[in-house]
Order: C-alpha cells, then structure tokens, then sequence
C-alpha cells in the first residue's frame, strides 16, 4: 500500500502502530515523513532536539523484524516527542534553562524506557517553559526560545509543555510525554486542541500512577508527575496502557454516567469559552449523560493556602536530589538559578531561594492539603458522581508577551490579572489533591476571542483589533476523577470524545 504525505499526518497513534505491525507502513517511511514534517515547522519551535539518525535507525530496526515480533510490540514504530526535562538516554535533557544545556542522561526515565521497550521511537525532545516554572511556553532562554501555537504562532501553546502540545496538533508527531506540576499537560493541549492525561499522584507512594524518581527535572514532589498527550483519547490511553501495564480499554456507556459541574469552575470565563463549552454540555447531556450540579464553594481558598506554599517550598530540595543524581555539571539550586533567563521564572526562583513560603509549607500539607482532598473525597460521594467536568481553562489562548514570558491577561475587557493565575485556576486543584485529570476538545471558538488588554503589557504591539483574533482557538473540556480512577477516566473520555469528535489539523 502506498500512502500520500498528507494521509501519513492525519494518522492517529493508534492507526499508526497498527498498520505499521501488519506491514502496510514502513516505520521508516512514516519516521522520515514526520522528521520532515519538523523540519517544514521549525518556525513553530516546538522541538529543541530532533534526533534525525538515531530516529531513522530506530525504524529500520522495527522494519527488519518479523511480522510475529512486531505483532508483540504494542507500539511497534510509533514516533514520539518527550519533553526536555524528561531524561532521555543520549539526548540532551535541559529543561529549557542554560545552566543544564549539553546535559546527556545516560539513562532513559522509566516512563520513555516502557514507550521505547514497546517500539515507541524518539523523534526528539519538545521545548517548553524554562524549568516548568510556567504556562505559557514562552521560552527566553537562547537555545530555546517561545513555542508557538499551531492554530495562531503569534499566541501561546500553553505550558508548560507546550513544545509537546504544538507537535503533536501541528501533526509532527500522533503522540508524546509531558509533565504535569499543576497544569502543564492539560493547560496545552486545551489551547492546542489534543488530549492531556494527568496520571494520579495520591501519596506519592502506592497511589502514584507513574513512577519516575530523579529521572525528571523537578518542582514538586508532591505535585509532579509525567503524563502522556495525543491527538485522541485513544491514543492516550494507549500509551499509558504500556507505561502502567494495563490492557485494551473500552468506552464507558453514557447512559450510566453522572458528571459533576462543580460551579466555582464555571464562573468568570471568557464569554467564547463558555459558549464552546455549554454547547459541548448539551451535546454531552442529549447523547444521557446525567449532568449534577454541585458547588464545592471552598475549593479555591482551601486550594490557595496549599499551592503556593508546596510550590515555593519543595523545588530546593527536590531540584537539589536531581542535581546529586544526575551529574549535569551544576551543582546547586543557586547554580540554575544563576543562570535562568526567563523573567518571569527568574523571579520565581528569586522567591524559592527566599523560601518566602516555608513556615506555611508543613501547615499546607498536614492541615489544607488533607482538607481539599477530604472535599473532593466527599463531593464525589455524596453525590455519587463518576467524574467532575469543567472547562480546563477559563480563556483560550493569549498573544505570546516575548518580553517576560508571561504577564497579565484581561478576561473580556476586565481588570488585568496574573497570567499564571488565570491559566492554573481550574487545573491546579486537582494537582494539589493528587487525583487524576483529562483534558480533551471541547470544540473552537467562534472567531472573535478576547485576549491581551491593549497596550496594557510591554512586548506587545496594540492595533485596531488588539485583543481579538479573527481566527478560530482550541477550548479544552476537563474530566477529573477520584485518586486511582485513571483507567475509568480514560474510559469515560473515549465516549464523550465519540460524542463531542476530535479537532482538524490546524492551517498551518
């Protein structure tokens, strides 16, 4: 069989892997079309290493095989991106910041080790915001530079793996890993249009879903996690089927489901995000999902006396035991730090290495974390929900501040604020509670989205329309379940992706 470029791109993961095991694709053929493919976007910067031989001879050694040992291979020839603060054995893993550039791990990180194991072939490795400190992927570092979004370059993919978001929707890659600290995955594919798991943490012990210990550049022990991110709920679950050995996945019937809207989630949108989103709850609730309203009135206060105070607290130590593991040439925290080039990250690790939040920090995790898990524990209870769904941002994406890296936002001509504050709103709970979370399409905006307040923010050009765009952006739906739900989560998203569809390749 011979296939066209342009029917090679639209294949999902999970048809890739498929014809390639029965023989119908050549891995190498399909690897050689998407390295040029990268090569075509690199105005897009999503990549900050393309493993163009090592990724060709990766292919060929698929191609040489039997068709019974491929057959045993459930990713046999799948090309992957994995972003840079993942450890990959002979690729440079810097996470976006100098002081860890030219860092070759001699290892892979478990998570990309399973991939690999299965026929998953490393394309290269996806930029994203400096040292995950971020979500917009406005990288300012020189070997990184921002990341642009596929559905408009001059806005953000979201962050901070924003790098593995735009090639996967820019169709450069059907699949990837990210990491997730309190959005990071689910944050861009929403405004990049693809799906974004974020694995349960729990514990941190039993309960955590992947298990990657000093093989990922760190924030948070308590929060971070590495999480898969395709074009399909599918392909997602397929791939954390071999990361965590699970099997073949089957929807959820809909007729069965009853999904909270937990209503603080739900004010304070960008008025086309919310159209997008409602239009998706009707559909959703025509096809017998039983919708339930319920309030969780406490989750953002209880939320913000626990993330800041982890997230300014647990780097130092955490960044520390990677630095000691891994041998990258920098020995200290205050060593990165030095060296950082982004602003708004700069100004992050200025307050980390204050540790302004270290006498909250023991209170947030034996008094408040424990609460806002206590609230979510009992919202599903009480009223016997399977999942929480919610808009995953409450806006779509915003025009890249190239100055900073990120800024302040203005939501439908409103007063400004915080970047990062706006983006983590929705996503950042479920992060703190330790339990899982989807993000999939909802659909697209109709045109005309709000988005930077004009003139209000250095780096940015004011213009007739500023704050519009007449184009159409990503809005993204998110599922979150109880600690230990991924499997049932991943199954309730294949039947509302059957009912709400999957996103076309963005005009690129």
């Amino acid at each position: 069989m011979t296939w066209t470029v342009d029917e090679q791109l639209e294949l999902s993961a999970t048809q890739a892997v498929a014809a390639i095991r029965a023989g119908r694709l050549k891995a190498a053929d399909y690897v050689a079309t998407l390295l040029a493919r990268a090569q075509a976007l690199e105005n897009l910067n999503a990549l900050t290493t393309l493993d163009v031989e090592g990724a060709l001879a990766a292919a060929q050694r698929i191609d040489t095989l039997g068709a019974n040992e491929r057959a045993h291979l459930p990713l046999a020839g799948l090309p992957v991106v994995v972003k840079d603060n993942i450890n990959t054995r002979g690729l440079q893993t810097s996470a976006g910041t100098p002081a860890l550039e030219g860092f070759i791990p001699a290892r892979h990180a478990p998570s990309v080790q399973r991939l690999v194991d299965a026929g998953a072939i490393v394309l290269g490795k996806a930029n994203m915001h400096e040292l995950a400190f971020g979500i917009t992927s406005t990288n300012l570092a020189p070997h990184a530079g921002p990341v642009r979004n596929p559905w408009d370059p001059e806005r953000i993919p979201g962050g901070s793996s924003g790098g593995t978001a735009a090639a996967i929707a820019a169709r450069i890659v059907p699949a990837g890993l990210g990491t997730d600290t309190g959005g990071s995955t689910r944050i861009p594919a929403a405004l990049c249009g693809i799906v974004g798991l974020r694995p349960s943490v729990g514990d941190g012990g039993t309960q955590r879903r992947y298990h990657d210990p000093h093989a990922v550049v760190p924030i948070s022990h308590t929060r971070d996690t590495v999480g898969p991110m395709a074009r399909s709920v599918a392909d997602v679950a397929l791939i954390d089927g071999v990361i965590t050995g699970h099997g073949p996945l089957a929807r959820a019937a809909v007729t069965n489901l009853r999904v909270g809207l937990p209503a603080p989630f739900w004010a304070g949108l960008e008025a086309a995000t919310e159209r997008v989103a409602r239009a998706a709850l009707a559909k959703l609730e025509a096809a017998g999902v039983t919708l339930v309203p319920v309030e969780m009135s406490e989750v953002f206060a209880l939320n913000d006396r626990v993330s800041m105070a982890i997230a300014l607290h647990e780097p130092i130590e955490d960044l520390q035991a990677w630095l000691a593991a891994n041998h990258t040439g920098a020995r200290t925290v205050a060593d990165v730090a030095a060296r950082i080039a982004s602003p708004d990250v700069r100004a992050a690790y200025d307050a980390i290495l204050a540790d302004t939040r270290g006498g909250d920090y023991q209170t947030a995790m034996t008094v408040w974390r424990p609460r806002l898990q206590q609230l979510y524990a009992q919202t599903f209870a009480a009223s016997g929900l399977d999942a929480l769904l919610f808009p995953t941002t409450c806006l779509a994406a915003v025009r890249i501040d190239g100055v900073n890296g990120s800024s302040s936002v203005s939501i439908d001509g409103g007063a400004p604020v915080n970047e990062l504050e706006a983006y983590l709103r929705n996503t950042d709970p479920a992060s703190n509670a330790g339990i899982p979370g989807l993000a999939l399409p909802a659909g697209l905006t109709d045109g005309r989205t709000p988005g930077w307040t004009a003139g209000r923010t250095a780096g940015r050009t004011a213009g007739p329309t500023d704050g519009l765009t007449t184009g159409r952006l990503p809005v993204g739906l998110e599922l979150d379940g109880p600690t230990g739900s991924d499997r049932r989560l991943l199954a309730i998203g294949l039947a509302f992706e059957e009912i709400l569809g999957t996103l076309p390749a963005p005009d690129i």
